[in-house]
């Protein structure tokens, strides 16, 4: 299936809410290696629609992971639940972040986390370099 064209406006309009940020880990698109990237929230073959409200800024990692997942499975409990939503969810509700490792405060923050590999070694070492930029 063929993504849907983004327009120039529309991507820009995504940047800037995220404020040049990964909307999932967080990560500044100026330090990465790869440009952060345009995710549908709900993917389109989910019927989701490519309009401001179902777009996150994402960097390349997290997108990879997340790729057309709706949910997945809570760590501790083992039940579906669904990820974490930029779009209708706030950030701080779900995660925090000490030293270098994000925690889950809720089960989309865990599920997210685990899919996402938020807290995989190399995604340590990404928040290690990044904080030494700083």
């Amino acid at each position: 299936m063929s993504k849907t064209y983004i327009s120039t406006n529309l991507r820009r309009l995504v940047e800037e809410r995220a404020g040049d940020r990964c909307e999932y880990c967080l990560i500044p698109a100026g330090i990465t290696f790869f440009p952060h990237e345009v995710d549908h929230v709900i993917a389109e073959k989910h019927e989701g629609k490519t309009i401001a409200e179902n777009l996150a800024l994402t960097c390349w990692r997290c997108n990879r992971h997340k790729g057309t997942d709706l949910g997945s499975f809570n760590p501790q409990t083992g039940n579906f639940c669904f990820l974490f939503n930029p779009r209708t969810q706030k950030w701080e509700e779900h995660f925090k972040q000490e030293n270098l490792e994000m925690i889950g405060l809720t089960p989309e923050g865990r599920t997210t986390i685990r899919l996402l590999q938020l807290n995989s070694e190399a995604r340590l070492a990404e928040r290690q370099r990044l904080q030494t930029l700083r």
